[in-house]
């Protein structure tokens, strides 16, 4: 056989079994990731996500493809979990419960990480926090009775406060839950609550206005994932009406909320990244126990403080996690 003939079979073997190794090796899977608000807003939730997925073996772009989408209401949410059942994703990432449930709404099959508010029993996304038993599993708030001391930090910062007005947004699908603690946690401290209802932009502006009527010491912000994309909004008309505010996150005192209570969501994002990561490697979510949230912070703005006149006693100060100034 000729030197050249000899080439040229030997680079046409090397080129099949290139082919071939291509052919064999599995598809990248795809991660479908849904929460509100523009990823310019908070890009250091979705870092944390990536961070528990690289601790879990996965890399963005490597081993592994992340597609993102927001949402600007409620609405577009089922539309999106469609769109990713099309393309067939191996998870789908839910932040924020209402997404989980618009999730699990569209998909029985796909499995649903999440992380939020409420309890997912009671919402139907699992048979229970031990055994999920379907496609659903996650981080979840659920059991830490925060609205409850949320209600007890505005009375420490307002110990005459008799009435807080509770916004809430009745499309949220934990709200009803979230009232009753926020009504027991009233009566427990001989606070009225008045709850307020809000779902839209032009819906907040009246329910400030209302508050203000109303005369209230205090409002209590609840958890929402809409009201978290509003925060600007919220914050500024409780500037506007000079009225204390407490608020269920960080990025609400940030941003010149006086106090907030919450969850850390830069770990509980990451948290979703380890699960997830676990999802792809073989678990099924029914076999993986929801994560109750354990860590929380407690943050107020001193500026805001000193704008409305409150004066933060020693005692409460021990007791906070991060001033901002």
């Amino acid at each position: 056989m000729k030197r050249r003939e000899f080439a040229r079979l030997i680079g046409a073997a090397a080129l099949t079994s290139a082919f071939q190794a291509l052919a064999q090796r599995p598809p990248t899977p795809v991660i479908g990731y849904i929460r509100f608000r523009s990823p310019a807003e908070e890009a250091w939730i979705e870092d944390s996500f990536r961070e528990g997925l690289k601790d879990g073996g996965y890399v963005d772009g490597k081993n592994v493809a992340v597609q993102y989408r927001w949402a600007d209401s409620y609405d577009q949410l089922p539309g999106l979990v469609t769109e990713f059942v099309k393309l067939k994703v191996a998870v789908i990432v839910a932040r924020g419960t209402p997404v989980a449930v618009a999730a699990k709404s569209v998909t029985s099959s796909i499995p649903i990480v999440y992380s939020g508010g409420g309890d997912p029993v009671k919402l139907g996304l699992v048979a229970s926090l031990n055994r999920p038993g379907g496609n659903v599993t996650g981080i979840s708030n659920v059991g830490s009775e925060l609205e409850g001391k949320r209600v007890q930090t505005l009375r420490d910062l307002l110990p005459a406060a008799k009435t807080i007005a509770y916004l809430a947004n009745p499309r949220f699908p934990a709200a009803s839950s979230l009232i009753r603690e926020v009504q027991t946690a009233g009566a427990a401290t001989a606070t009225s609550i008045q709850v307020i209802n809000a779902s839209t932009e032009a819906e907040i502006d009246k329910a400030f206005a209302t508050i203000a009527q109303n005369r209230v010491n205090a409002i209590l912000v609840a958890p929402d994932s809409y009201f978290i994309s509003r925060r600007d909004q919220i914050v500024t008309l409780a500037a506007h009406y000079a009225i204390p505010a407490c608020y269920p996150f960080r990025e609400f005192a940030a941003a010149g909320g006086l106090v907030s209570y919450g969850a850390d969501r830069a770990a509980n994002s990451r948290g979703v990244g380890v699960y997830t990561a676990r999802v792809l490697k073989g678990t099924k979510p029914g076999d993986l126990p929801v994560v109750q949230s354990n860590k929380f912070e407690l943050v107020v703005n001193r500026k805001t403080a000193k704008k409305l006149g409150l004066a933060l006693s020693r005692d409460f100060l021990e007791r906070v996690d991060e001033v901002i100034e």
